[in-house]
């Protein structure tokens, strides 16, 4: 089990280190000079200077690569002599804990630093992700519940009532869930609801989870404003749910032990709930898992057009700044949600079927 575990944990560093290397050559191919960028309309060639040193800029693409992947590192080396290891704006860098000295180099072991951000001055993109993540897991968590529930009762409705008119609505519409882009979907919800049908709902096109009180006194909780968002983001969710639920309950239904429950006199309820809907969950629980960080990646569209604050909002902002640290790290954290979410479930299996482990 542990050789099983370990292997997992290997291929999913790969990937993220797959991931970094990508990210971290695109952007630097395509945006420019990263020097000039930070420095904006503020530019000489003084500081400019300083800005290519400081940050290792005027340094070699190959040396470039090899300073990110030891600043994106939990384990990584550092200079002794930089011993508080500050920024050009006055911040310290990052706290570390030294595992081990080697002249004057020194192993440490560190919270990831992902670098400022080109456009917020003085903020590290560490800092920007903590601001906007938690909003967008708020999101996320929010829909994959909205999927869930719904989910789970249309498709056994669906599965109950076979062939029947609303087995036909119902597989109708979550064929249309699926197939409805996420962009699309976002300007179709927001326009019906929030303006058509804004004198009834009372909802807004747009809005984060926090707002700012008019009356200047800071800022205040507006759940009302997560109902649209999380609906949309959880439509292509609720869609899959709904056919894996009816299929799998269906395929439960046509098994002996059910046949014998019901041949024995057991009301078609029990039948059901007692002992055929837990087994058909099972598939449902996988896809659960899977699609909770596809909807991390899923919310840049929902995010944007809804003007909720979240990290996908953050990501297309940045795009359009050309704030490359900001975009690189959001990538970096989303990659590593995907894996870690892989790695759980992958060992889930293998504990719950040994013959995973074996294959």
């Amino acid at each position: 089990m542990s050789k099983y575990i370990i292997k997992k944990i290997f291929y999913g560093l790969l990937v993220l280190w797959g991931v970094l290397s990508v990210v971290f050559f695109l952007f630097n191919v395509m945006s420019g000079d990263p020097a000039r960028m930070m420095l904006s309309q503020r530019e000489d060639s003084k500081q400019l200077e300083i800005i290519k040193q400081k940050y290792g800029f005027d340094k070699p693409l190959s040396d470039q690569y090899f300073l990110y992947l030891n600043d994106v590192s939990p384990i990584s080396f550092h200079e002794n002599k930089d011993a508080d290891s500050y920024t050009f704006l006055g911040s310290k860098k990052y706290s570390y804990y030294s595992l081990l000295s080697i002249g004057s180099t020194s192993l440490v072991i560190k919270k990831p630093y992902l670098r400022e951000s080109f456009v917020k001055r003085g903020k590290t993109v560490n800092s920007v992700i903590s601001e906007t993540f938690p909003i967008t897991i708020v999101l996320a968590v929010s829909a994959m519940l909205f999927a869930v529930v719904l989910g789970i009762i249309f498709g056994v409705i669906s599965a109950i009532y076979k062939n029947s008119f609303w087995d036909r609505i119902i597989l109708f519409v979550s064929v249309l869930g699926m197939s409805l882009p996420s962009f699309f979907s976002s300007i179709l919800v927001a326009w019906f609801f929030a303006f058509l049908l804004h004198d009834y709902t009372g909802l807004s096109m747009t809005g984060s989870l926090y707002e700012v009180d008019d009356y200047g006194r800071g800022q205040y909780l507006n759940l009302k404003n997560l109902i649209l968002p999380a609906f949309t983001l959880g439509i292509r969710p609720l869609s899959v749910i709904i056919q894996l639920t009816r299929n799998s309950l269906l395929e439960v239904l046509s098994m002996d032990y059910v046949r014998t429950a019901t041949a024995k006199g057991l009301s078609k309820f029990v039948v059901i709930f007692k002992h055929a809907i837990r087994n058909a969950l099972n598939p449902v629980v996988t896809v659960v898992s899977g699609w909770f960080a596809s909807l991390l990646a899923g919310a840049v569209f929902v995010e944007y057009i809804f003007g909720w604050n979240g990290i996908g909002k953050e990501i297309v902002d940045a795009l359009n700044n050309l704030d490359m640290p900001v975009v690189m790290g959001s990538v970096l954290l989303i990659a590593s949600v995907f894996v870690v979410i892989n790695i759980v479930v992958d060992i889930l299996y293998a504990i719950i079927d040994p013959r995973i482990r074996l294959n």
